[in-house]
């Protein structure tokens, strides 16, 4: 007899499932609960939302909070939103926002060259390689990382959200990603055959020329044409009207914003096995930018994490951060707490896993980018944190949501923080060469 069929299910293995269940007492109960009200409605502990009260001893005042509708830039959204907490402070402007539409426009264009790059790169690899098949399945996405906003702003700067606004398409993102993804896949087909058939550099190139000219007409299409020059035009807090003329995106940035964004590096927690602490690391074919500044992260451990996203806080400045915020969270409540579902004593059975098996067996990884607005410290340790996220301001507590510091340890990944704050030791060890890992690395994981 094969194992195959010594692991077939038999009829006596579930006579005896069923029998163990119809011996449990509470069977029926937790039955027509679940059947009912759902998994999370019933293992809900209501304990958590006292835990969870949004009150902090550190807290920056951030205002209004941003609603990327339904769209999946979420990380572009939280990293304007730290630059726009101190040009709002500094110029009296409460709730001003930086066009995110803008660097969706630049993003998803350039993300399109870097996706004929790597074609181009493995077009000597068959179909069915893993690489490939990873480029096909989706050629570009609304998500990213920091690193990858960077890029962007340091060769296409930003402008005011009144100068290049919304449009149905970039918050409502899925008909203009069907059509890009397609029209990538169909030029991938035309670059792999250019390639088999030993076509000349030039006529590559004259090809792929072709190619991105129609991605920016169709992106103008369903973004508008990015601003090249434009006057900044606002009345602030105190009712005063100011008019700024002839700005570029570029000295626009320089002037209101001003960061050197070398100064602002990525700082990871994934405590798996092949990541050793306080080592950098990239990830193969992840960008947006060719020639641009490069996805790095800096692995430490899960104290530094803290301590780092803390001091900046201290400091009145915001922290952007990833985390998987699928994971123990209640949307409408605005609470993500490992207590607020007790899963385990509903369905008598152990679902735990460390943050290292999560990531290595796929149940975890950076799915949001939210930005961290404060902090309740007692006795010098982080309890509870505020963080703002992009949702609007119907879910929560006006758009922010508390996540208890268990939380932060089992499902948040990444912070962003200026590299004044590492100590000696971890600024060293960011300055070092990266380790590049696979396409398919979690830490790769587009927010």
């Amino acid at each position: 007899m094969s194992n195959e069929n010594q692991a077939a299910i038999s009829s006596d293995q579930i006579a005896r499932y069923q029998a163990s269940l119809n011996d449990r007492k509470d069977a029926k109960v937790v039955e027509r609960a679940v059947t009912h009200q759902g998994i999370l409605a019933t293992s809900a502990d209501f304990a958590s939302n006292t835990d969870m009260t949004p009150v902090f001893s550190i807290e920056l005042d951030t205002g209004k909070v941003a609603n990327q509708k339904q769209s999946g830039r979420c990380w572009m959204f939280a990293a304007l939103n730290t630059m726009r907490h101190e040009l709002a402070k500094q110029f009296k402007l409460k709730d001003f926002e930086l066009s995110q539409n803008y660097t969706n426009f630049w993003d998803k264009f350039e993300k399109a060259n870097y996706f004929y790059q790597n074609v181009l790169n493995t077009a000597d690899q068959p179909l069915n390689s893993r690489k490939v098949a990873f480029l096909m399945a989706t050629p570009q996405q609304d998500g990213g990382q920091w690193d990858m906003l960077c890029a962007v702003i340091e060769k296409y700067g930003i402008v005011p959200k009144s100068v290049m606004p919304e449009t149905y398409n970039s918050a409502k993102s899925s008909e203009l990603n069907g059509t890009l993804n397609k029209k990538l896949r169909k030029d991938a087909v035309t670059l792999r055959d250019l390639v088999a058939k030993n076509t000349s550099d030039k006529e590559i190139a004259a090809a792929r020329d072709k190619m991105l000219g129609e991605v920016y007409r169709l992106l103008c299409y369903t973004l508008g044409e990015p601003a090249q020059k434009f006057d900044f035009e606002y009345r602030d807090d105190d009712k005063n009207y100011h008019i700024d003329r002839d700005l570029t995106p570029k000295s626009f940035y320089d002037k209101y914003v001003g960061w050197n964004l070398a100064d602002y590096v990525s700082i990871i927690n994934a405590p798996t096995a092949d990541k050793p602490y306080n080592k950098t690391y990239t990830i193969e074919m992840l960008g947006n930018v060719l020639g641009g500044r490069a996805v790095k992260h800096l692995n430490v451990t899960m104290d530094d994490f803290k301590k780092l996203a803390i001091a900046q806080l201290k400091d009145g400045q915001s922290v952007w951060f990833g985390c998987d915020v699928g994971q123990s969270s209640d949307r409408q409540k605005g609470i993500m707490d490992t207590k607020a579902y007790d899963k385990n004593a509903l369905l008598d059975m152990d679902l735990t896993m460390t943050k290292a098996q999560r990531l290595d067996y796929g149940e975890s990884l950076m799915t949001h980018a939210m930005v961290i607005t404060g902090v309740d410290l007692v006795d010098g340790q982080p309890t509870k944190w505020k963080v703002e996220n992009s949702w609007g301001d119907k879910v929560g507590t006006k758009g922010y949501f508390v996540m208890s510091d268990s939380w932060m340890e089992e499902y948040c990944y990444q912070v962003v923080v200026n590299k004044k704050y590492l100590s000696d030791e971890l600024r060293q060890a960011q300055a070092e060469a990266p380790t590049v890992l696979a396409p398919w690395d979690p830490m790769g994981a587009l927010a």
